[in-house]
């Protein structure tokens, strides 16, 4: 809650107050075994609710922290032994002020050390700009969100054939993530127009491509979605038990739980 863990002053929005004793309960009544938790940007990069989160999972969980640039080795050292796994770099303009790819350039040297990885939030219209900076940092490169297609572009748009492509090269992952986010039909019809994004990612990078709920869907304007019925939708995304296997137990354990 937010009397422990105050957000963070220059946070962009305010969500609302998500336990980890709600997310261990969610995950099980899910069907769930363990899980993967990424530090919000609205905690900048004070990691004190994520490690807590990770110290109480019973090994269940990791992380992935923001950072700043001045962390100590000690510090980093210490959120591996939490089950910190990876960093976030969030480009978005409206949630950060800034993006400073020297800064981020060093840390990624820094993690890579540890065997973690980076994690990056951008949008799709950015993806050309970014990709050579992405290529030149030293850790695999998991994309949040697919690099969040623009859905009336339609499957064949010039940014969503440039992220396949970059896609190609076994240095890039993607979270095949958040169809209530990126969805222009919405909950009323089972989010159907992003859903061959996520069925086309996972069919021909079945050994890079990720899932995850967003729970709790923080700065959520349209609708609160329901988690169970985003469950639902894995089977349409990932058809058969081969596909799900990959995508929610062997691509995660390798990424978070094998390194």
């Amino acid at each position: 809650p937010a009397s422990k863990f105050p957000f963070a002053p220059e946070r962009k929005y305010t969500p609302c107050d998500a336990s980890k004793d709600q997310l261990f309960e969610l995950r099980n009544f899910l069907g769930f075994e363990r899980n993967v938790i990424v530090q919000a940007s609205c905690h900048g990069t004070n990691n004190d609710a994520l490690e807590d989160a990770l110290l109480s999972s019973n090994n269940l969980a990791r992380g992935v922290a923001v950072v700043s640039p001045d962390i100590t080795d000690s510090d980093l050292k210490r959120l591996d032994a939490a089950g910190v796994r990876a960093v976030r770099f969030n480009f978005l303009k409206r949630l950060v002020d800034n993006a400073p790819r020297d800064i981020f350039h060093n840390i990624a040297k820094r993690i890579a050390n540890l065997g973690w990885h980076v994690v990056v939030y951008i949008e799709a219209e950015d993806l050309e700009d970014l990709v050579p900076f992405l290529q030149s940092l030293p850790t695999d490169i998991i994309f949040d969100h697919m690099a969040r297609p623009d859905v009336t572009a339609g499957l064949n748009s010039p940014n969503f054939t440039l992220f396949q492509k970059i896609m190609e090269s076994e240095k890039f992952w993607c979270k095949a993530s958040c169809p209530e986010r990126l969805s222009k039909e919405g909950p009323e019809k089972n989010y159907s127009d992003i859903l061959p994004f996520m069925g086309l990612l996972i069919k021909n990078y079945s050994e890079r491509v990720l899932w995850g709920t967003d729970w709790p869907h923080p700065n959520m304007k349209s609708h609160m979605p329901d988690d169970g019925k985003l469950v639902d939708i894995l089977e349409e995304i990932a058809p058969t038990p081969e596909l799900q296997r990959k995508l929610l137990v062997d691509n995660p354990t390798r990424l978070y739980w094998d390194n």
